[in-house]
């Protein structure tokens, strides 16, 4: 192992992010990175429909992977997001106006295609802006690319001339994954029409290296010769993609599951041409509510705009960070895990000293970028808020700050930054996602019994101070004289009478906030609805 690339922290944290870049270490080997020729990860983007939350997600565990390598190595790196937006238009997505229009250009590429919303100089344009506008305001460190940027200003050249010379040994490497149809007429190289702006899937009549032209034939008969460079061509997807990695030394990049195949035929190709393929991870599927794959075109699962209006830009970062080789659900009822997942990872990495190893796997690192900010954080969990806002029917944050500052005085918008946007988060998805699935039972008669001893036990501590804990406890006690077995069972018992739902919070706490003589008056006026009706 060369000096440059002996790590600088051993043992390995125990972290996803480390282990990709300990990947990334052995890839770049023994060739000389620095400050002009960095270790350069990239991520790909198809403008083709709207960014959605999985594109975010690549970049955001790209740069991840990028900040571990940073801290193994101390070797600097570069970050390119990439948009293919010289693919041609093939379809037009089910999420986006003036559908007619588009159709117009189906088959021309993205960048030459007006732009539907009317507001940039083309569809892959806005696509990109919505995309770049995110990335920012995430704060991620990255350098745009532009695929029609890069074909016609040149960037290209030499590699798609590189295409030419190894064209037959390219063709080999596709044809036999192609049905017999396509395998007849299959090219690396799509020449654009010079006359309708079509990307042309056809068969090449003659491959000149020399001069860099290809010559083919369009479908009225009239053969046409096109040089492969400035823009006038562009590849075949998976060949695009090797030609790209040759062309730019990309020595990392992640891809889903669903493209195996396609890395795996590209890195032979790209060995063909001379290069090396990246090192990368392969990650797992994001998933709809009915477990089909989310889609940019179908505009299922949950926008990035839609995530932010029901939880703060942090627990998306913790639930991409979260095992990425696992499927995972990507709907609305997985906001308020992931938000309390992240207010617990920054709780624990607070207790941490900067040069503890344990703070190198913990997510909050990475999401924060090396440092937790100080006001990161909360004193109250955001499934807490969400029951707050239920029983006390929140239609206004001030409604559950009059609870929060009972619980803790010092609790202020001001004092506490996170809490107020969890807080204001927490009205929304309320409204939106709790308040319409409420549905309460009437307790059975053994749990009319616990619930009548609970409210006279809860009466008994009105007007002193009790602890969470002190709560809880009681709770316990009583669940446990009634001879409820497990004791889930009276918990779940709670928040189905009480709450009108399924799960809830840790009862001695809710208590603690929502008051003793609160949470008496919620079980007697239970009692008081469900007088008569047994379940």
């Amino acid at each position: 192992m060369s000096e440059q690339h002996r790590p600088l922290i051993s043992p390995l944290p125990k972290s996803w992010p480390f282990e990709e870049a300990a990947k990334l270490s052995t890839h770049v080997g023994a060739r000389e990175v620095t400050a002009d020729r960095p270790a350069l990860l990239e991520t790909g983007y198809g403008p083709s429909g709207l960014p959605h939350i999985g594109t975010f997600g690549e970049v955001a565990r790209t740069s991840w992977v990028r900040q571990a390598f940073t801290k193994l190595t101390g070797l600097p790196t570069r970050l390119l997001a990439f948009s293919d937006d010289m693919d041609a238009l093939r379809k037009v997505p089910d999420n986006v106006p003036n559908q007619d229009m588009l159709r117009q250009y189906i088959g021309k590429p993205l960048s030459r295609v007006p732009d539907p919303f009317g507001t940039h100089e083309s569809f892959a344009a806005h696509n990109n802006a919505r995309l770049r506008s995110f990335l920012d305001g995430f704060g991620f460190e990255y350098e745009f690319a532009s695929s029609t940027q890069y074909y016609e200003g040149g960037r290209f050249d030499a590699a798609l001339k590189r295409v030419l010379e190894v064209h037959d040994e390219i063709v080999a490497v596709i044809a036999p994954t192609l049905g017999e149809e396509r395998r007849a007429t299959y090219s690396p190289v799509l020449p654009v029409h010079p006359r309708t702006g079509q990307v042309m899937q056809v068969k090449m009549d003659a491959i000149d290296p020399v001069a860099g032209t290809v010559r083919w034939t369009d479908e009225d008969g009239e053969t046409f010769e096109t040089p492969v460079t400035g823009g006038h061509a562009k590849m075949q997807w998976k060949a695009d993609w090797a030609m790209r990695w040759y062309a730019l030394g990309v020595d990392y990049e992640m891809s889903g599951k669903d493209l195996i195949d396609s890395v795996r035929l590209s890195g032979r190709i790209c060995r063909i041409l001379g290069g090396h393929p990246p090192a990368g991870l392969t990650y797992e599927l994001f998933l709809d509510q009915n477990g089909q794959k989310i889609s940019k075109s179908k505009g299922n699962g949950i926008s990035v705009e839609e995530w932010l209006r029901y939880a703060p830009a942090e627990s998306l970062g913790q639930y991409m960070f979260n095992a990425p080789q696992r499927a995972k659900r990507l709907f609305f009822d997985v906001i308020p895990k992931a938000t309390d997942e992240y207010l617990a990872h920054v709780a624990k990495a607070k207790t941490l000293a900067a040069e503890d190893p344990a703070l190198l796997t913990n997510p909050a690192w990475f999401i924060h970028k090396g440092e937790i900010p100080a006001d990161a954080g909360s004193p109250v969990t955001f499934g807490m808020l969400l029951n707050l806002a239920s029983v006390a029917n929140a239609e206004t944050p001030d409604v559950l700050w009059k609870f929060i500052q009972r619980y803790d005085a010092k609790a202020t918008p001001t004092s506490c930054p996170m809490l107020a946007r969890l807080v204001d988060h927490a009205i929304v998805y309320y409204a939106d996602f709790v308040r319409p699935t409420k549905h309460y039972r009437a307790p059975d008669a053994h749990e009319r019994k616990a619930l009548a001893d609970l409210a006279e036990a809860l009466r008994g501590l009105e007007g002193g101070e009790v602890s969470p804990d002190a709560c809880q406890n009681l709770v316990f006690e009583i669940g446990k004289t009634h001879g409820f077995e497990p004791l889930r069972a009276w918990f779940g018992c709670l928040y189905e009478v009480l709450l009108g739902q399924k799960e809830g919070p840790r009862f001695g706490i809710f208590v603690a906030l929502y008051g003793i003589a609160e949470t008496v008056a919620l079980i007697e006026a239970a009692l008081t609805r469900n007088e008569g009706a047994v379940a």
